[in-house]
């Protein structure tokens, strides 16, 4: 199992509970966080108190100074990724949350003594040499499509049973963490558990009428149908049901709905704190909702001209960054 060290510029990724809690999920299903450091904090940020304190995160605040301010902080966290690299043994894997080409020679030094660098940015401010450099990299609006949901808080002596998720969250939870595996299909049980323990330490199979994890499990794959579970030897052994298994009707994009699927995802985006993406990040997570989706289907030769219709209804605007990158801003 992985022990990551993360690092956050928290302008970079806009700073939002949401955003940093699918940071955290997405590093959580790959390992554990053994340390975290957070870049250009100040009070602006005071809604991220929560989440920052329970992952025992350490801040680094942002003091105005000059024109400097923005290097210093990059400089900082190169200082401190190459502390930790040196110094602790534990920690194989970092997760840098920047898209800054500054940060490249840093994630060079870091592959070139064994570790693993996972880089998480926003579409907008990714590099493509940061990304080209990284062993494994995210865009930000994917990331934050699946997030953990907070846990509730506590009241009292309230009971237990309302503190925990909900049994379609849990599902949930448990399906994005086979769609984050890309080297594996099938988990045995106690592997999937202890990632579930990692994005909710309180979780307890008894809190759902279960005496076993086991037994949680085939509760939730009789109710929703997600997961398949077998026992195989006394391996449980825990996999996602196809669409086919399940009896899923896959969504189709045709020319009478395609706008408003566009519309619904492009509204997510801004809702989630966005301005800008990458056309193939929009595309991407069309797939994902409608895995049939070809452009021919929805009347158009390539996606270009979708973006050109979408442009049209004022919906985005199409624009070039200084990489001559495509990149769409969301009106």
């Amino acid at each position: 199992m992985s022990k990551f060290a993360i690092f956050v510029d928290l302008e970079n990724c806009g700073a939002k509970v949401a955003t940093l809690n699918s940071i955290l999920e997405k590093v959580k299903i790959r390992g554990d966080i053994l340390l975290g450091k957070v870049y250009g904090y100040t009070d602006r940020f005071s809604d991220l108190k929560e989440v920052l304190l329970s992952n025992t995160f350490t801040v680094v605040p942002s003091l105005r100074y000059g024109i400097s301010q923005k290097n210093n902080a990059d400089i900082q966290l190169v200082i401190d990724a190459l502390s930790v690299a040196y110094t602790n043994e534990l920690i194989d894997s970092f997760c840098i949350v920047s898209g800054d080409s500054d940060y490249t020679p840093l994630v060079g030094k870091l592959k070139s003594m064994g570790k693993f660098v996972l880089g998480i940015s926003r579409s907008e401010a990714a590099s493509n040499i940061f990304i080209n450099a990284c062993n494994e990299f995210q865009f930000l609006e994917s990331v934050g499509g699946r997030s953990v949901t907070p846990a509730k808080k506590r009241k009292g002596n309230a009971n237990a049973a309302e503190e925990m998720l909900e049994e379609s969250e849990l599902n949930k939870i448990l399906c994005s963490v086979f769609q984050e595996q890309t080297d594996t299909e099938e988990m045995y049980a106690s592997e999937l558990k202890g990632v579930l323990l990692r994005l909710r330490p309180d979780f307890n199979e008894k809190a759902y009428g279960c005496a076993t994890f086991y037994k949680l499990l085939q509760k939730l794959a009789g109710k929703y149908g997600n997961l398949h579970v077998k026992n195989d030897n006394f391996n449980v052994m825990v996999r996602l049901n196809t669409p086919a298994e399940t009896g899923e009707n896959i969504p189709q994009l045709t020319k009478e709905n395609w706008r408003e699927a566009f519309a619904a995802q492009i509204k997510a985006y801004k809702d989630g704190g966005f301005d800008r993406v990458n056309p193939s990040i929009l595309k991407a997570d069309i797939i994902t909702s409608y895995p049939d989706f070809t452009e021919r289907a929805t009347g158009f030769k390539r996606f270009s001209d979708v973006m050109k219709e979408l442009e049209k209804e004022k919906l985005v605007e199409v624009e070039m960054d200084e990489q001559k990158t495509m990149l769409i801003k969301l009106l």
